[in-house]
C-alpha cells in the first residue's frame, strides 16, 4: 500500500506541472472525504449506517456570480435480522449476514450556479455490498437527472435579434447514469467511479444544432488510516480525476490528523494551484465541517477564497454489527 501511494503522489506531483490542467463539469466539493458518496456511488449504505449530509459551497467569493453549490443527500443500509441477538461472537454474525443486509440505498439532489448557467439535479442509488471476515466489497449505480438553465434576466445583450439567444429553449433535461466499486478494509480502502455513463448531449436549440455533450468523468481514489496511539489518527486520501478526453485531469491530495475521533484538522493540495484547509468535529451523532480554497492563481487578487460548510447525521448502531471497521471517520 505504501508503495502504491507513493506512485500515486509522483503522479499528483506530474499533474501539478501540467498547464493544460481544466476545470470538469461536475459540481466541485472539498469535504467530500465526510461523504464520498457524491463521488462514489458504492459508498451507499456501505458501514450500515443511516446518513444525511448538507453541503453549501461559494467559490471564488467577492466576485459577481461567483459559483455556488448546494447538495443535500440521504444514504442508508437495508439491514436484516441482527444475529447478534443469537450469536454472542460478533466475528460469527459476519458469516451470517442475510442477503437483504447487503443492500444499500441513496439518494441526491444539488443546485449548481455559476455565472448565467444553473444545473439543478437529483440521482437515485442501488449499492450491492459483499463482506468478508475483515472487508467488503462494494458496488452501486445510480439513475438520475438534471436540468441545464439559463438565467435570462443575467444576460445583457449587444443585439437584441440574436438569431441564437431566440432559439433557445433556456432549459433543457438531461438524464444519465453512474457506476462505482468500492473496497473497504480495517486500514485502507480503494475506490473506482463512472460519472455521466451514457454521455447524455441536451439541444441547445430548438432547430437540434450546437448540442452540448456531457463528459464522462473517472475517479480513481485510495484512503489509508495510520493510528498513532494516544488517541490520535491520521488518514491520508488521494483522489484521481479526470474525463474521458483526458485533457482535464485532476488530483487531491489531503491529510487529516483525528482526535478521539472527535475532532479533525487537514491539509489537501489540488492540482490547480489550490490548498484547501479542513477543520470539523463530531458532538453525538452530529458532524459538522469547514474547509477554505486558497488559490494560488492570478485569481486569488479578486476573491476571498472558497468557502465549504458541511453538517451530517448519522443514525444506527453498526460498529455492533461491523465491529472490524474499527470507528467510521466521518
Amino acid at each position: 500500500m505504501r508503495r502504491a501511494f507513493g506512485f500515486l503522489l509522483i503522479f499528483i506531483a506530474l499533474l501539478s506541472k501540467n498547464e493544460n490542467i481544466l476545470g470538469q463539469q461536475m459540481p466541485l466539493h472539498s469535504q467530500f472525504l465526510m461523504n464520498e458518496y457524491l463521488i462514489n456511488p458504492a459508498i451507499a449504505g456501505y458501514d450500515g449506517y443511516s446518513k444525511v449530509n448538507l453541503y453549501a459551497r461559494e467559490q471564488w467569493a467577492g466576485l459577481p456570480q461567483s459559483p455556488k453549490t448546494y447538495t443535500a443527500s440521504f444514504q442508508t443500509r437495508i439491514l436484516g435480522y441482527s444475529y447478534i441477538i443469537k450469536k454472542k461472537s460478533i466475528r460469527k454474525k459476519l458469516n451470517n449476514l442475510s442477503k437483504m443486509s447487503r443492500i444499500g440505498l441513496g439518494g441526491l439532489v444539488y443546485d449548481d450556479k455559476s455565472g448565467t448557467i444553473a444545473r439543478t439535479g437529483f440521482q437515485f442509488t442501488y449499492a450491492y455490498h459483499i463482506p468478508f471476515n475483515v472487508s467488503q466489497l462494494s458496488f452501486g449505480i445510480s439513475a438520475g437527472a438534471y436540468q441545464f438553465k439559463l438565467d435570462k434576466s443575467a444576460i445583457t445583450l449587444y443585439d437584441q435579434d440574436d438569431p441564437y439567444y431566440l432559439s433557445y429553449d433556456h432549459a433543457s433535461f438531461v438524464p444519465d447514469a453512474n457506476f462505482g466499486v468500492y473496497y473497504l478494509a480495517e486500514t485502507y480502502n480503494l475506490g473506482f467511479s463512472l460519472y455521466n455513463l451514457f454521455q447524455s448531449a441536451m439541444k441547445l436549440d430548438k432547430n437540434g444544432k450546437n448540442d452540448y455533450q456531457a463528459l464522462r468523468n473517472y475517479y480513481i481514489s485510495g484512503g489509508y488510516k495510520l493510528d498513532l496511539k494516544n488517541q490520535f489518527l491520521l488518514y491520508g486520501y488521494i483522489l484521481l480525476k479526470a474525463t474521458n478526453k483526458f485533457n482535464s485531469m485532476q488530483a487531491d491530495a489531503s491529510v487529516t490528523g483525528f482526535y478521539q475521533y472527535t475532532y479533525w484538522v487537514g491539509l489537501s493540495y489540488r492540482t490547480i494551484n489550490t490548498l484547501i484547509i479542513r477543520a470539523g468535529f463530531k458532538l453525538d451523532n452530529f458532524y459538522f465541517g469547514y474547509a477554505f480554497d486558497y488559490n494560488f492563481n492570478s485569481i486569488r487578487k479578486h476573491t476571498y477564497g472558497s468557502h465549504e460548510i458541511t453538517a451530517a447525521v448519522k443514525f444506527g448502531q453498526s460498529a455492533r454489527r461491523y465491529r472490524w471497521i474499527n470507528h467510521d471517520l466521518y
